[in-house]
């Protein structure tokens, strides 16, 4: 089954807690603080893979978490990190937030590898903490938690030649001789619900062919399946256009070819400037000089061809070889990355709740709750010191804080006082 959006929920691995510990030995008295840190969370790394074609695996899963690190331990042991998570996903997955839309990675290459979520950093042990006039510390430092993202995953896939046209012109029959696919092949419309993908050999030479399909009247509109298709066309070098001169639809081929000139240009203008040979298929069954009438019509040559018997398919191979040497360099998507900025430690906000109390949080709140222990004297007064010096205070009290006012501070909730 062919998948080519998905989204997924991604959480990189929380940091381990310092450990409290002090050293106990046989005739050592008074043998210090030596409680380790905590170890590094597990990252999120998203890895391309050219084996994979589709996103269907994550139909079937769709939360990944790093593993956590772990806490700290006695005799100034760290602990462990993480383990990191890799998730392969196919070349030309384009990876957004989903909230934001933002463009996190464009996995292009083959083997790039892109860390999108960093594990949350360790918590300090008390050891750290140890100063020549406070020489045992009772506290420590809790790892950083990390938060879980929603990102959505969009596949476009690579491909130097893109082969388009209305459905049952014979784009799936082209392909087939002129690759290796096997693609299905009926005498129905919208038989091709995915892109079908062959490699061509053009002069020792090889190069990426797509069918891509859906594409009709509308479709950069949403109409029928082109909408969902037309994004696999974004990347290819050149385009393969298949008209059916039959007349076996009823449809005039010269008009077919400026409907779908146009549902490109619609798309993505950019589209119109890319090498183009143009196809009369099924000419076995048309009119004589079908061919020629369909490229006086739309001023450009055309070449003549029945694919299902091979009829004509030298001579646009060699057209293929001819345009192939020229082409304009691979088209990756222009962004600049979106990073997931960790809470900035010096920053704060101050809200009124409904309930008429105050709440202070933001990277300030979370830095000074990892490095201090309310139950512990020295560490409570840290704290009060820190939350002075910064200012906190003093921008309750231009809030309208006021005495008896409650003020919520992560877990803890006091009473202001003037």
């Amino acid at each position: 089954m062919f998948l080519d959006k998905a989204k997924i929920y991604i959480k990189a691995g929380n940091g381990g807690d310092g450990k409290v510990s002090f050293h106990r030995e046989k005739y050592v008295p008074m043998g210090g603080p030596d409680g380790g840190d905590g170890g590094k969370g597990g990252d999120i790394v998203f890895v391309a893979d050219n084996q994979l074609t589709t996103l269907i695996d994550f139909r079937y899963r769709a939360h990944y978490r790093a593993q956590n690190g772990e806490n700290g331990g006695s005799s100034n042991i760290t602990g462990k990190s993480g383990e990191s998570i890799v998730i392969k996903v196919p070349c030309g997955t384009v990876i957004r937030d989903d909230e934001t839309g933002n463009v996190l990675a464009d996995m292009y290459e083959d083997g790039k590898e892109v860390v999108v979520l960093k594990g949350g950093r360790g918590g300090k042990g008390n050891v750290r903490f140890a100063t020549p006039t406070r020489r045992s510390p009772s506290f420590a430092q809790n790892g950083v938690k990390t938060v879980e993202h929603k990102v959505s995953l969009e596949l476009k896939t690579i491909a130097d030649i893109g082969i388009v046209g209305f459905p049952n012109v014979g784009k799936s029959t082209l392909l087939s001789v002129l690759t290796d696919a096997k693609p299905k092949i009926a005498n129905y419309h919208f038989t091709t619900l995915s892109p079908n993908l062959g490699v061509i050999n053009l002069y020792d030479k090889n190069y990426v062919l797509a069918d891509i399909p859906g594409l009709i009247e509308g479709a950069s509109e949403g109409v029928g399946l082109g909408h969902e298709f037309l994004r696999h066309i974004e990347r290819v070098r050149m385009l393969v256009h298949v008209v059916d001169v039959s007349g076996s639809e009823g449809r005039d081929p010269a008009l077919d070819y400026q409907a779908i000139r146009q549902e490109l240009a619609r798309y993505d203008e950019a589209l119109l400037d890319l090498p183009e040979v143009v196809v009369a298929n099924k000419a076995d069954m048309a009119e004589e000089g079908a061919a020629d009438k369909l490229s006086q019509a739309i001023g450009k040559p055309v070449i003549s061809m029945c694919a299902i018997i091979h009829e004509g398919l030298d001579e646009l191979i060699k057209v293929l070889a001819k345009e192939a040497v020229n082409l304009p360099p691979p088209k990756k998507v222009e962004y600049v990355p979106y990073v997931y900025d960790d809470a900035k430690d010096d920053e704060y906000e101050i809200v009124r709740l409904p309930d008429a109390s105050y709440e202070v949080k933001g990277g300030f709140v979370d830095m000074l709750c990892r490095n201090v222990t309310l139950d512990d004297v020295d560490s409570n007064r840290y704290f009060q010191r820190k939350l002075r010096e910064r200012g906190v205070f003093d921008d309750l009290r231009q809030r309208g804080a006021k005495d008896g006012d409650v003020i919520r501070i992560a877990d803890v909730v006091f009473e202001f006082v003037e």
